[in-house]
């Protein structure tokens, strides 16, 4: 099974940036699209070289437990 391997920095100004390392092709985008939605924003994005490699696939499950 592949690894993915997500760098998230936060910058004092506040900007979020993320790199997503071992998704090829679209796949990364599955994870920007969770990040986008638990974070409730959208920015600039940035494609690396493994963006237009083919896809590896991949599956997230997210699970949100409230707590009352």
């Amino acid at each position: 099974m592949e690894t993915h391997e997500l760098d998230i920095e936060i910058t004092p100004d506040g900007q979020v940036k993320v790199h997503v390392h071992g998704a090829k092709g679209s796949a990364c985008m599955d994870y920007v699209k969770l990040l986008q939605t638990m974070m409730g924003a959208e920015g600039e994005l940035q494609h690396t070289s493994e963006y237009y490699e083919p896809p590896s696939g991949v599956r997230i499950h997210l699970e949100q437990k409230n707590s009352e």
